[in-house]
């Protein structure tokens, strides 16, 4: 058997050196590509969300295309926002409720905001000065606001420093 140590004092290599664990950018790139393939499937679950609650506010209610829009869209964010905090952000856990009450104002204000003002500039242009159809319309504009909801929720709204917050 080999002496832990050299002559000299210094330990002597161990047979098995312990690897770390990558904290580089691969396993940063790898972790953020799952992050947006979760928000893509609650995103895609959200916009079933949003198109039939559309489709009952516009086709059974008979309201105004941009106020069941925006109705339709509120719905879809808050649906969103449960299931990012539970799935596509678990890894963040708000620890409370009161930071979760937080976060769905910061989601709402970020989220909510690009994804009402988006819907609704984009069916004004699309349905009510290009005549297009309201559902095709609507699948449009959800997709062009998708990356910047991803950006600002995963920056603004499940930051790695909301799972340290102590409301007190």
């Amino acid at each position: 058997m080999k002496p832990s140590s050299w002559s000299d004092g210094r330990p002597r290599p161990s047979a098995s050196i312990p690897q770390r664990p990558s904290t580089g950018g691969g396993a940063r790139l790898s972790t953020g590509f799952v992050r947006w393939l979760k928000f893509n499937l609650v995103g895609a679950i959200g916009i079933a969300v949003q198109l039939a609650a559309l489709a009952i506010f516009r086709s059974l209610l008979h309201l105004n295309y941009l106020l069941a829009t925006a109705l339709a869209v509120e719905i879809a964010v808050l649906h969103n926002f449960l299931w990012h905090e539970r799935f596509t952000w678990a890894d963040r856990p708000s620890g409370h409720f009161a930071h979760s009450l937080a976060r769905l104002a910061r989601f709402n204000a970020t989220n909510g905001a690009v994804s009402i003002l988006g819907n609704l500039t984009l069916m004004w242009l699309l349905v009510g000065q290009l005549k297009q159809n309201y559902f095709g319309a609507n699948l449009v504009a959800v997709a062009i606001c998708s990356v910047l909801n991803f950006l600002l929720s995963d920056r603004l709204v499940f930051h790695r420093n909301t799972q340290a917050c102590d409301p007190g």
